[in-house]
């Protein structure tokens, strides 16, 4: 399926960045998580991860994805066993997005997998790709930036903004993400 309409909208007119088809998948799955998935109780991961493998996405069996958790399109995600996505967080995955093992995306963290081309007259779209290695930890309320790696056992503190990717096993807050210290490995 093919994402982007690419050359064939112009976006600031109101044109779409997407396929007709792309679009009516989007609007299938979130009518079908609002109705069985998002209000789950928590402990029903396998419910909800059976729900996005339906979908196309790549959860392992032991992956967890809690209630209200945000994710835009499935057959870009892939989480590893263990990986966690906390309540209410945003997986806006407009390019392929991994979560590896042992990550976790805390509570209403925001991975924004997509921009603009500012320079491009018709405004389009940029999805890209963002990876969330083994061991690393998206904090509480953080975003993450399209194209950003979050090295393995990085910490992106509570409400960082990483727009470059973090390097393993260091441990960042702010806006910028600055790098407070390296993390002990374990």
């Amino acid at each position: 399926m093919s994402l982007l309409d690419a050359g064939k909208s112009n976006v600031r007119e109101g044109g779409p960045s997407f396929s007709l088809r792309h679009r009516l998948f989007r609007a299938v799955w979130n009518l079908t998580w609002a109705a069985a998935g998002s209000w789950t109780p928590v402990p029903l991961h396998g419910w909800r991860r059976f729900l996005l493998n339906a979908f196309g996405a790549r959860l392992a069996p032991k992956a967890r994805i809690y209630p209200r958790a945000t994710v835009w399109y499935p057959p870009n995600l892939a989480m590893a066993d263990h990986a966690v996505v906390g309540p209410g967080a945003i997986l806006y995955n407009m390019g392929p997005m991994t979560i590896g093992p042992y990550a976790i995306v805390s509570q209403r963290a925001h991975l924004c997998g997509g921009t603009h081309d500012v320079d491009d007259p018709h405004f389009q779209l940029q999805p890209k790709p963002i990876a969330v290695e083994a061991k690393a930890w998206i904090a509480a309320e953080a975003f993450v930036g399209p194209g950003v790696t979050v090295g393995e056992g990085a910490v992106l503190g509570a409400r960082g903004v990483a727009a470059r990717n973090l390097d393993a096993w260091g441990i960042y807050a702010g806006n910028p993400a600055r790098k407070l210290r390296e993390r002990k490995r374990f």
